[in-house]
């Protein structure tokens, strides 16, 4: 038996008027998810545990099996193990985002965060806007690590865990209450929009219409994680299959294989296909058991507040990802299991992550059902299936008990 997951990075959502009181993936045309609903055990699972922020790292954490309460020490430290940082014991790693703030003529605090992302930057300018920040901040104990589009890595040498904010819980509000009590860190920040706003990249982007990356966001602090064997854990050889550091990250401290695809950017115009094509030769030509696939789009289109997107990007993923690993698995004759989930919702509505339920839905090529669900967060709920504790679902689909 293999087993694939394939995850919809924040897919899940609210009602929204425009599509008629429904969700994005009520609203989407999901021919392949919806036929293989009617196959599928559907239900809902609660992946962030009571307490605990609903971030994708917690969320991701649990749905490969790890119970983030005993687990998480922090975003940050799990994208600087993808990065390659080898973190002592008394760093502090800090998520560093490349954001767009407003350009009003008002002190820093005083400004307003437009984009969490910077128009979704390419790697190669945030490189280039990168050295100069190193340049401009270089400081003693602080060290500043490229990592993917607009996420970055700050490694504070002797730090203090400080309670930061994320950006994307604050889109289109004021930055000052939001801003680091530490003086060093929020001095940084400060001064990270004098030397980004306007540097030749910025300029052009602006000219271009695209958002600037004209300032950093630290964010998402925490300490050396200690990851048990995913392997060891379930007896099963794994692969992720990812664009984005912090999912690379828990894979290189589960001790998973982390699959490079080219093209693959996390955002909306990915490469769907080389995704699903991996995932399939993974399984049927390589001799890994499991295979994580994750898709960041439809929580980017969250965040962006855009529903036309995040339907498209729900469509991409049923189409171009979850199509082709079907399709893939059967030619292969190889029997397998799909679970198909976002780690958690990202409404439109609020522009951020919540604690909600999400919708799984549970294909055994071995076991078909015969029902009428469609796949959606209504139907999920309406099935009664429940999983009130998101990491004991990685037993339940490796058929552990």
């Amino acid at each position: 038996m293999k087993y694939i997951i394939v995850l919809g990075d924040g897919m899940a959502d609210e009602p929204i008027e425009s599509l008629g009181n429904k969700t994005p993936l009520e609203y989407a045309k999901t021919p392949m998810m919806d036929g293989l609903a009617a196959k599928s055990e559907i239900g809902l699972v609660h992946t962030i545990p009571e307490g605990m922020n609903p971030g994708s790292d917690t969320a991701n954490l649990s749905v490969i099996g790890y119970d983030p309460k005993k687990y998480y020490t922090g975003r940050s430290p799990l994208e600087a193990l993808s990065i390659g940082v080898d973190m002592k014991a008394t760093d502090v790693a800090l998520r560093t985002n490349m954001v767009t703030i407003s350009e009003d003529d008002v002190p820093y605090e005083e400004k307003t965060i437009i984009d969490h992302s910077s128009g979704e930057i390419s790697t190669e300018d945030a490189a280039i806007l990168l050295e100069a920040v190193k340049t401009g901040l270089k400081r003693e104990g602080y060290e500043f690590y490229l990592g993917t589009s607009y996420r970055h890595l700050l490694i504070w040498d002797k730090g203090e865990v400080v309670d930061l904010t994320a950006p994307h819980d604050v889109l289109g509000q004021t930055i000052g209450q939001y801003l680091p009590k530490d003086e060093v860190l929020r001095d940084m920040m400060v001064k990270s929009y004098d030397i980004l706003n306007n540097h030749p990249i910025n300029v052009k982007r602006a000219e271009a219409g695209l958002n600037k990356a004209n300032s950093l966001w630290f964010w998402g602090a925490g300490t050396r994680p200690a990851l048990s064997s995913f392997e060891e854990k379930t007896g099963k050889k794994g692969v992720m299959i990812s664009a984005v550091d912090l999912l690379k990250g828990i894979a290189v401290g589960a001790s998973m294989v982390n699959i490079e695809v080219e093209g693959a950017n996390g955002g909306l115009h990915t490469n769907y296909e080389g995704k699903a094509q991996a995932a399939v030769d993974a399984l049927t030509k390589d001799g890994y058991d499991f295979a994580y696939v994750h898709v960041e789009a439809p929580d980017e289109m969250g965040h962006q507040g855009s529903v036309e997107r995040k339907v498209q990007a729900i469509e991409n993923l049923d189409q171009r990802v979850i199509k082709k690993v079907v399709e893939g698995m059967e030619a292969s004759g190889e029997d397998f299991r799909l679970l198909v989930l976002p780690d958690h919702p990202t409404p439109i509505r609020v522009r951020t992550h919540t604690s909600s339920p999400v919708p799984y839905m549970l294909y055994d090529s071995t076991d078909v059902k015969n029902n009428t669900w469609h796949y959606n967060e209504k139907e999920g709920e309406a099935s009664g299936n429940y999983v009130a504790e998101g990491h004991m679902m990685m037993d339940y689909f490796l058929e552990k008990y």
